[in-house]
């Protein structure tokens, strides 16, 4: 009964171990996939300003070699310059956002395996082995009772045909008491 008792709370710790932690790991698997989708967008988004500074830069290099007015050509390479330097700056600043949330990625890869370490599987695995123990057990506890019943059972007609012996045997002592007094 103690044993039953036993399994039925590590079943109930069971569940709430999964109620608990499954959650848990499937808000790591979606914010490990959201950081996944952002880092992939802003790498694209890296090379589509970059590429948009090989084009600008590229569009500079052709104006002064087309152009004859130097002042004009001299003004665009100032505005393309500071739009290259801002780009650059944000380049900058989003290989610094790609650090940060690589870091948050393998922070949460981090919690992640710690939460896989309460294994569903491998839990249950080792309740059917317990509940296996337990049914032999039990056969072993029948068997045996079912024995005690049956030499309890015995006893007791051993019991029963003794008295009924003894009782035989005072009615004999009893019938050779009276003989005897007459022969006497």
């Amino acid at each position: 009964m103690l044993t039953l008792n036993k399994l039925e709370k590590v079943m109930e710790l069971e569940e709430q171990l999964r109620g608990q932690y499954q959650s848990q790991l499937d808000e790591q698997a979606a914010q490990i996939e959201s950081l996944t989708a952002k880092q992939t967008e802003l790498n694209e988004t890296i090379e589509a300003k970059q590429a948009i500074i090989d084009k600008q830069l590229t569009t500079i290099t052709e104006l002064t070699s087309q152009s004859s007015d130097n002042q004009r050509l001299e003004q665009q390479n100032r505005e393309l310059g500071n739009r290259a330097d801002n780009l650059q700056s944000e380049v900058t600043e989003l290989k610094k956002r790609i650090k940060t949330m690589q870091k948050d990625l393998a922070e949460e890869r981090a919690e992640l395996k710690t939460l896989k370490q309460y294994d569903p599987a491998r839990m249950k695995k080792n309740l059917d082995a317990n509940k296996k123990k337990l049914a032999e057990k039990t056969k072993a506890a029948d068997a045996l009772q079912k024995s005690l019943n049956q030499s309890k059972a015995e006893n007791a007609e051993s019991q029963r045909k003794v008295k009924e012996l003894e009782a035989q045997l005072e009615e004999l002592q009893a019938d050779l008491e009276p003989s005897e007094e007459e022969a006497a």
